[in-house]
């Protein structure tokens, strides 16, 4: 069975990873799990979320010499001219709760009619062997929430309400998350991407 590197550290990413994976015909290796790896990290130096996902593959693939995959994902925000954006991780230092508190602080005067807002991921795929690269993006609409809502606390989760569901991603199971998420839907196409062209 080839292996397959998920190349993040974001431990809240894996049970998604995990669950969208179930019954593909590769062995999922969490990136905490490789020796050579431990204390690198690639300057996520890219303008854009494509660009970063890429960087991330590559140079993880290259240095495991292993097929990886790897994803940047953010939250752009309409009142807020798109921050975070590619910042979303780096929106401030600490926690999640620390982020979150910070960008409901900046849009206290905003009124409900514009608190619109998307998440966006981007997933690239990376053979050494090959050098066969591909990637591909989804993003879902929403609102940001006045206040936390949910116990699932992971990255923006609380204080993003789904459209589509009519509930934020703090209130969601994993199954949930990966049916109505940017991140579950960008895997779904990275899962039919791997069994496809990578098999």
């Amino acid at each position: 069975m080839r292996e397959l590197l998920i190349a993040t550290r974001n431990e809240g990413k894996m049970p998604e990873i995990r669950h969208a994976f179930e019954g593909v015909p590769f062995n999922v290796i969490d990136i905490n799990h490789v020796p050579e790896l431990e204390g690198f990290e690639p300057e996520e130096a890219g303008a854009t979320f494509k660009e970063n996902s890429v960087i991330k593959a590559r140079e993880y693939g290259t240095k495991a010499g292993m097929l990886t995959l790897a994803d940047d994902s953010g939250l752009e925000v309409d009142a807020l001219d798109g921050a975070p954006g590619i910042q979303s991780a780096r929106y401030v230092p600490g926690t999640d709760a620390d982020r979150n508190r910070k960008l409901l602080d900046a849009m206290k005067d905003v009124p409900d009619e514009k608190r619109t807002a998307r998440f966006v991921t981007v997933i690239a795929i990376y053979d050494p062997a090959r050098g066969d690269l591909k990637t591909c993006r989804e993003e879902v609409y929403g609102h940001i929430t006045r206040e936390p809502r949910g116990e699932r606390s992971f990255g923006y989760d609380p204080i993003f309400l789904y459209d589509e569901a009519g509930k934020t991603g703090g209130e969601m199971s994993v199954e949930e998350k990966n049916r109505y998420s940017h991140r579950g839907r960008a895997l779904a196409k990275a899962r039919e991407i791997l069994i496809a062209e990578f098999l």
